[in-house]
């Protein structure tokens, strides 16, 4: 990878990339952290790194370093819903709340993978090569989680 294809990739993923380190780690100087530490990364490594796979090379580095952090807090506040999305407008004043303490129902992995493919909408094999799980597995956790979520969701308590 050249100067020019790094910062390239710096200008075309550095916000999807810290969206997803905000979800990932809840808090934006954690966040801001990692996506720094992936270009970091990516600037060390850029010869051996093709431009063509720069993306997924950040969001894996940018994964795991969030499941890092994660670990040591033992602590992630997760915002799937932005104040700016169609779902968390005035009709639904705690969606955000509820999506968020769904979330937090899922060990970091799965919360992981749920945001990959739901949130930054990677395929299954995209997600496998950034978490290092094979497509089978991905394809497995994900539909655990999302059992997860729903059960959450969908008890009578928490019916909207």
């Amino acid at each position: 990878m050249q100067l020019n294809d790094y910062n390239a990739c710096v200008n075309q993923w550095a916000d999807a990339l810290f969206r997803f380190a905000l979800k990932h780690s809840g808090n934006r100087e954690d966040a801001r952290d990692i996506v720094q530490s992936s270009f970091e990364v990516l600037w060390q490594k850029r010869k051996e790194v093709d431009f063509a796979k720069g993306k997924a090379f950040l969001f894996q580095v940018a994964y795991n370093l969030g499941v890092s952090a994660y670990r040591k807090k033992k602590e992630s506040h997760l915002n799937l819903v932005t104040e700016n999305s169609p779902m968390a407008d005035r009709h639904y004043p705690d969606l955000k709340r509820l999506l968020d303490k769904a979330l937090l129902q899922l060990d970091e992995e799965a919360r992981a993978l749920v945001l990959l493919k739901d949130l930054e909408g990677y395929s299954y094999d995209e997600i496998a090569n950034i978490s290092g799980l094979n497509e089978t597995q991905v394809k497995v956790y994900l539909h655990r989680a999302r059992k997860i979520l729903k059960n959450y969701l969908v008890s009578v308590e928490r019916i909207i």
